[in-house]
């Protein structure tokens, strides 16, 4: 029997509870770095998207089928499309200043696809700003004493997260593309227990990859 693809189903245009410890550290980037054009990968029901057109133009795709419908009905103005952070985005779309993709990396069988096509997004001088739930050895403690892992690591979600990503296993990811070390900030609690981590990233420089290899 072949096996069905379960997307992440949205039920509404708004932001979420997690977009309150997200968005603002994501502002904060975006009005330090100014950049012109951002790529939102995984741009969900594109409230993030719409929150960041203020600065700057903002192009979305998400894998979703609903996140999209709302997306489209809800910020018409916007550019939001269809697209999944496996297709070859880049020829598509071009490049960009900045690439943002929050929550995503997460939910991804093949994150080194993922990662190739952050990279191929961004303009020579670019930045990217990946976010996903926080994992440390003290998080975990306290989950595992609070009896709280069948909850936090739940396999019944369908659409849900299969990967569970540390700051070492996520600068791991991003460095095997082509990327420096990634500057993080964890949101969400106290940073122990931090609900989210956000990693700003940015290539390595040409002469430096030059003598890299």
């Amino acid at each position: 029997m072949a096996l069905q693809n379960l997307e992440y189903l949205y039920d509404s245009s708004t932001l979420n509870n997690s977009h309150s410890y997200l968005l603002p550290a994501v502002e904060a980037e975006i009005r330090r770095l100014r950049p012109e054009r951002i790529f939102d990968l995984g741009c969900g029901n594109g409230s993030i998207a719409k929150a960041l057109s203020k600065y700057c133009t903002v192009q979305g795709i998400d894998a979703s089928d609903s996140a999209v419908r709302y997306a489209n009905s809800a910020y018409p103005e916007l550019k939001i499309e269809q697209r999944s952070a496996y297709d070859d985005l880049a020829s598509e779309f071009g490049t960009f200043d900045a690439v943002i993709s929050l929550e995503v990396v997460e939910h991804l069988y093949d994150p080194r696809l993922y990662a190739r096509n952050v990279f191929s997004l961004l303009k020579p001088g670019g930045f990217a700003i990946i976010s996903t739930p926080y994992h440390g050895y003290v998080k975990n403690l306290v989950m595992a004493l609070g009896g709280k892992l069948d909850n936090h690591f739940t396999a019944l979600w369908d659409g849900g997260h299969i990967k569970f990503w540390s700051m070492k296993t996520l600068a791991m990811l991003f460095s095997e593309v082509g990327f420096e070390q990634p500057r993080f900030v964890r949101v969400g609690r106290i940073p122990s227990l931090a609900k989210s981590m956000i990693a700003m990233v940015i290539p390595v420089s040409e002469a430096r990859r030059s003598f890299m290899r």
